[in-house]
C-alpha cells in the first residue's frame, strides 16, 4: 500500500461530505450566499447541491437571510454543541460570576471559546442598565482579528500555539499576523488584555483568560463602554475581569 493510499478515507459518504462542505463553507463566509454560489466556491453543480441544501435548510441547519439574498447558517450547530458536558460544566461554572461582574461595572460581558480558526461566543450578559454594547451568542470571528481570539491564543500551551499558527499561516494579511504573535506575547506577559473595538468607538475590549488544565478554555471579556459616569474606572475593570475570570477557573477545577 502506498503512502497515498494509506492515507486515503477507509470510507467515503458523498452525501453527507457535500453537506458538511456547505456547512463549513456558510461558517466561514460569515455572509449569506446564493445556491449557485455555493456551488461555485465548492466546485460542484448548483443541481448537484440542491437536494443537500433543501434537507439542511428542512432540518433547521441554514435559513434563508431576512432581505433573501441568500442562505446563512442558524444556530442549530450553536445549539448542538452547547448541549457538550464540557461546555455545560464552563457554562455553569461562569454564569453566576458574568452575572456579578456585569451588575458590578454597569457593563456587559461575554465569554468565547475557540472553534477551529474562529472564536465564538457562547454565552453573555447584558448590562442592566440603558447604554452599553454587547455581543450576542453564537457570533464568530476570526481568532487573529478578535480580542477575545488573542487571548484564547496566549495562554495556550506552546504545541496547542504552534498547531494553530499553521492553521492562521494563510492568513492574507501577513503584517496583521505578524503583530498578533507580537500582542500574544505581551499579553502573556501581562496577564490580559485591552484593545480599542475596532467595531464601536468609544469601546474598549477587557479580556481576560479562564483556565483549567493548565491551558485557555475560554476567554472573558467586557466590551467597557466609556460613559460620563461609571461605578468603575477601567483600571478597575480590568482587575475585576481578571478576578472574576479566576474565580471562574478555579470553580472549574472543583467541578473535575
Amino acid at each position: 500500500m502506498t503512502e497515498n493510499e494509506d492515507s486515503r478515507p477507509r470510507y467515503r459518504a458523498p452525501a453527507l461530505e457535500k453537506g458538511l462542505d456547505i456547512l463549513e463553507l456558510l461558517a466561514g463566509e460569515g455572509q449569506p450566499m446564493t445556491p449557485s454560489l455555493i456551488a461555485a466556491r465548492l466546485d460542484r453543480s448548483v443541481s448537484e447541491l440542491f437536494r443537500m441544501i433543501l434537507v439542511l435548510e428542512n432540518r433547521g441547519y441554514i435559513t434563508q437571510s431576512d432581505d433573501s439574498q441568500g442562505f446563512e447558517l442558524t444556530n442549530r450547530l450553536f445549539t448542538l454543541g452547547m448541549a457538550r458536558t464540557q461546555v455545560k460544566s464552563l457554562m455553569e461554572a461562569a454564569m453566576p460570576l458574568m452575572r456579578d461582574l456585569s451588575e458590578t461595572l454597569d457593563q456587559s460581558c461575554h465569554m468565547a471559546v475557540a472553534s477551529d480558526d474562529q472564536m465564538v461566543v457562547v454565552a453573555r450578559i447584558e448590562n442592566s442598565g440603558l447604554l452599553g454594547f454587547s455581543v450576542r451568542p453564537g457570533y464568530r470571528r476570526s481568532i487573529v482579528e478578535a480580542t477575545s481570539g488573542l487571548v484564547l491564543f496566549a495562554f495556550q500551551h506552546e504545541t496547542i500555539r504552534a498547531d494553530w499558527s499553521r492553521r492562521f499561516a494563510n492568513h492574507p494579511n501577513k503584517a496583521r499576523l505578524k503583530l498578533f504573535h507580537e500582542q500574544a506575547d505581551k499579553v502573556r506577559r501581562h496577564g490580559y488584555a485591552q484593545a480599542e473595538s475596532d467595531f464601536v468607538q468609544g469601546v474598549t475590549d477587557l479580556s481576560a483568560p479562564i483556565i483549567a488544565g493548565g491551558t485557555c478554555v475560554a476567554a472573558l471579556t467586557v466590551p467597557f463602554v466609556q460613559r460620563v459616569v461609571l461605578p468603575r474606572s477601567m483600571a478597575e475593570a480590568i482587575e475585576l475581569v481578571r478576578g472574576s475570570a479566576a474565580q471562574i477557573s478555579a470553580a472549574l477545577v472543583e467541578t473535575v
